[in-house]
């Protein structure tokens, strides 16, 4: 008999079916036991009598076992769903230790496990159905994300993890041994994508692991993590990435409405734009201090997110013309104001999720603002390389989808939102 998914269970009312996974509950009524199954699906009530092959083999199941069962699908009005599955047969598939290492079923009022033990078991901790919402949100998400890139005649590529030198300005890199030499672990494809505008491929999008080494403890931060990025060649400015990164996001947002949160609240374009002075000054008049000329920290975003919340009623801000200390080599400046990038960050409910620029692509002035920023050109002799035998106007972003999915569920932590979370003292599981 082939199995059939719980959900499926109401459209086979009086039938015998097949079903199978894991054991949440075990109730001992004498001579009747009743048990609760969870499947990927939902939950079941199982009924087993004594008259049932399968009476005897439940005293040896501990919770979390997973099981397959037979039996027949009957109404009944004082089950949870309205109906249940009398047992007829149960076979044991994989029989779980006596003591679970960390509750699935969180008791009402009880305190919450550590999350630290919790990402010990992460196995047993994604088996909780409100976690595993966690991963089809971000399957619907990013769903809706490919589906605009492709009606668009995107390309995707694949960027290398191993580079020969750091891929953004800083010291937060990985270098690891690499045969005779030493490798950089990528902090982000940007090179890669700039040199797929060189090729002519006009529009790309890539998604694939970014290292950061930041020793940062805060909510917001991994070592490693996804990172989606685009680019798009023949742009007249930033505002056109930051076009193209409003329609992603509602494309996004509707797909994850409709199949996963159906309370998700869509945004509606065009999502606010602030210049960084102008948020600097709405900040002062709200009496907030800043620790940073050229740049916001958390603190801020928090409060510019709240009063755009309250101006506007939206979640999304842009935050655009950053002054060049604050931004990489490559960000491309304004012809009247060679101390301002035409680059920007999209804020989410106070986080932000988004980096963007127009990128520069004009060699001699790359040339000049790496040395400018003190890098040696030799260092990125490579990457200078893309724009020695021309290269289009281009511009993209780096979006963090974990973030988007913390503060698209309000949870307390990137981690909750990452499968398996790497930070300065997490290697495993």
């Amino acid at each position: 008999m082939k199995r059939k998914h719980i959900s499926e269970l109401k459209d086979h009312i009086g039938s015998l079916v097949k079903i199978a996974g894991f054991v949440e509950s075990i109730r001992d009524q004498g001579k009747i036991k009743f048990l609760i199954i969870r499947d990927i699906t939902g939950k079941i009530q199982a009924v087993v009598t004594k008259d049932s092959p399968a009476f005897s083999k439940i005293s040896n199941l501990n919770l979390e076992s997973v099981v397959s069962i037979e039996g027949t699908v009957k109404e009944e009005p004082q089950a949870p769903k309205g109906y249940e599955i009398s047992v007829s047969d149960l076979h044991i598939l994989s029989l779980a230790a006596p003591e679970l290492a960390i509750p699935v079923v969180h008791e009402k009022g009880g305190k919450e496990v550590d999350v630290s033990k919790r990402l010990d078991y992460r196995w047993i901790d994604l088996r909780r159905p409100e976690k595993q919402r966690i991963f089809q949100v971000w399957t619907h998400l990013e769903e809706g994300f490919r589906r605009y890139f492709l009606k668009n005649n995107y390309t995707q590529l694949y960027s290398p993890s191993f580079m020969n030198a750091p891929s953004e300005s800083g010291s937060e890199v990985f270098e690891v041994p690499y045969f005779e030499e030493n490798a950089f672990l990528a902090q982000s494809p940007q090179f890669y994508k700039q040199m797929a505008m060189a090729s002519g491929l006009e529009r790309v999008f890539m998604t694939g692991p970014v290292y950061r080494a930041e020793p940062s403890f805060t909510t917001r931060h991994l070592t490693e993590f996804t990172g989606w990025d685009f680019e798009v060649s023949y742009i007249e400015s930033h505002e056109e990435v930051m076009d193209i990164l409003e329609l992603l996001i509602i494309n996004g947002f509707e797909r994850v409405k409709n199949l996963v949160l159906n309370d998700l609240e869509i945004p509606s374009q065009p999502f606010p734009r602030l210049t960084m002075p102008e948020v600097k000054e709405k900040l002062k008049s709200l009496g907030v201090e800043s620790d940073r000329e050229h740049d916001i920290n958390p603190e801020e975003e928090r409060k510019i997110c709240e009063l755009v919340k309250k101006d506007t009623g939206h979640d999304f801000v842009f935050i655009t013309d950053w002054h060049k200390e604050a931004r990489p080599f490559y960000h491309m400046r304004y012809e009247d104001d060679p101390e301002t990038t035409k680059s920007f960050d999209l804020l989410y409910k106070g986080v932000e999720i988004v980096t963007g620029a127009q990128r520069e692509h004009r060699l001699e002035v790359l040339k000049s603002q790496a040395r400018e920023k003190g890098i040696s050109l030799d260092s990125i002799k490579d990457y200078l390389e893309f724009f020695r035998y021309a290269c289009p106007p281009h511009g993209g972003a780096g979006i963090g989808p974990g973030r988007i999915v913390m503060q698209m569920l309000d949870l307390p932590s990137i981690k909750e939102a990452t499968y398996l979370p790497r930070d300065v003292k997490r290697l495993g599981p």
